[in-house]
């Protein structure tokens, strides 16, 4: 936090989730006046997630769990690279900013990509909330073109990759910075279409449900904002935007429960830059959790212990009644901390409206590279 404030950053904050990320702390806020951070908003551009609420009925979803989390996986592509075997013709794909130097050359590959969901940390979940209402929750950014569009702007701004270095920071008035800024957004335009095309699929096709009501933000993204009395570029990675009145879906892990949060006005959530937290947080890091692996001709062998085995990870899963799909010992619900102990620390900045229980949880294997840095 301090080297992102040193680099030309005005004010920060750190969320109660937060752990160490790329050259920024996920879980940190950072404001600039006339700057813009490249590693803030990191590698996987507008990253965020989606609930919608179904009508559903529970009494038939659950007795099918198994089944509906077959055909999501089915339906669905996850991991890195993969494609949508169904394309989208998508109004986003007319949109001018597809004219910029930096994504052109990467529109053919968003086109084929839109809809899929990725590696790592990204999942499609079914909940069910207190009043036994299905919800559906998905995870996940703007695949490989928000990556390579960070990677190229990293590089063309002197960056560097790696935890313990400064951040890329950019006049936002230069024409680096506008070029930035206007990929960025188009990057965002493209996770939200993603996210929405996953959730609608969930509900309408593979559910045959309605969707009364969807919630929907982005965490790792900078928008032009006014707190003090003055304009701010304000820098989120691993953190829900939470103005008063304004609502997120806040995850917690496989085996935890999530949240719908509405932001509230308060001296703490003006101090707060008004964020609130993206999930619960990681304890130990994916190698610490999983062991470390070496890939070898696109496959995983495992050189080092971890401190999650699958069986102990399932036990967990198992117990809280969750079918699962894929997912690997780093994402175990043992790696997090748990959701409402890093929701108390936010007391006064938001409230929940809904806490959504996990019954079941789609993610890529842990045979699945993963390249995404945060």
């Amino acid at each position: 936090m301090h080297t992102c404030l040193d680099a030309g950053g005005d004010r920060g904050v750190l969320c109660a989730d937060s752990h160490k990320g790329y050259a920024h702390p996920i879980g940190g806020v950072i404001a600039y006046r006339d700057k813009i951070s490249i590693s803030g908003v990191g590698f996987d551009i507008a990253c965020g997630n989606m609930a919608c609420l179904t009508d559903a009925p529970a009494d038939e979803v659950t007795p099918r769990i198994e089944t509906i989390m077959d055909d999501i996986v089915r339906q669905i592509s996850f991991g890195v690279g993969r494609t949508n075997p169904t394309p989208i013709d998508h109004p986003l794909f007319d949109d001018p900013a597809w004219s910029l130097r930096v994504v052109n050359p990467l529109k053919s590959a968003a086109r084929e990509q839109l809809g899929t969901v990725g590696g790592g940390n990204h999942y499609v979940d079914l909940f069910l909330d207190e009043q036994d209402r299905v919800w559906v929750g998905v995870h996940f950014g703007s695949r490989g073109l928000g990556h390579k569009t960070a990677t190229a702007f990293l590089k063309a701004a002197g960056g560097r990759d790696g935890m313990d270095v400064p951040p890329a920071v950019v006049d936002a008035r230069s024409s680096l910075g506008r070029d930035y800024i206007e990929s960025m957004k188009l990057a965002g335009r493209y996770a939200y279409a993603g996210r929405e095309y996953v959730c609608r699929l969930v509900a309408r096709e593979i559910l045959g449900a309605k969707v009364l009501d969807e919630v929907h933000n982005h965490h790792n993204f900078a928008w032009r904002e006014e707190h003090a009395g003055a304009d701010w570029w304000v820098v989120r990675k691993g953190a829900t935007p939470a103005f008063p009145g304004q609502r997120g879906f806040v995850g917690g892990s496989m085996g935890d429960n999530a949240v719908i949060i509405e932001g509230v006005d308060s001296s703490e959530s003006r101090d707060a830059l008004y964020s609130s937290v993206h999930g619960a947080g990681r304890v130990m890091s994916r190698t610490q959790a999983a062991g470390k692996v070496k890939w070898k001709r696109g496959r995983p062998v495992r050189v080092g212990q971890g401190q999650i085995s699958r069986q102990a990870m399932e036990k967990w899963v198992r117990e809280k009644g969750v079918c699962l799909r894929g997912g690997g010992c780093d994402e175990a619900p043992q790696a997090y901390r748990r959701l409402k102990d890093v929701l108390r620390k936010h007391e006064g900045t938001i409230k929940i409206l809904h806490e959504l229980r996990p019954i079941g949880v789609a993610m890529a294997g842990e045979d699945i590279f993963d390249p995404y840095k945060d």
